[in-house]
């Protein structure tokens, strides 16, 4: 699966931004899919999951009611609408797939990434 992220940007404290990611290769229909983030000088984290269907899913706390992950197989495509946005969410995200990805925070296929700046 080949992930290509897209919409990032810079956006003021209490903003909002909605990240796309492309899949292409094979659907990403039966896969789990997500985001993760990596602020400068810190490890890459979970963000959120989405599974292959029905409604479940997974957020980091510090996210939880200011982010929304969603999918659209029928396109190809995850989402990450982020509103509230806080400058510590300055990271790059990162589009994942994989089947562990809701169990295990544990992502098998990668976007390149896409810088999110929040300014205060």
């Amino acid at each position: 699966v080949q992930l290509v992220e897209s919409g990032g940007g810079l956006v003021q404290a209490g903003g909002s931004l909605r990240l796309s990611c492309a899949a292409s290769g094979r659907t990403i229909s039966n896969v789990v899919v997500g985001w993760f983030r990596q602020a400068p000088g810190k490890e890459r984290e979970f963000v959120a999951a989405v599974a292959w269907v029905g409604s479940r899913t997974d957020y980091l706390d510090s996210v939880k009611g200011r982010f929304t992950a969603s999918r659209d197989n029928a396109k190809n495509a995850v989402y990450l609408q982020m509103d509230s946005l806080r400058p510590e969410d300055t990271a790059v995200y990162y589009c994942a797939a994989g089947p562990f990805l809701l169990t295990a925070r544990r992502a098998t296929y990668w976007g390149q990434g896409t810088q999110v700046t929040v300014s205060s």
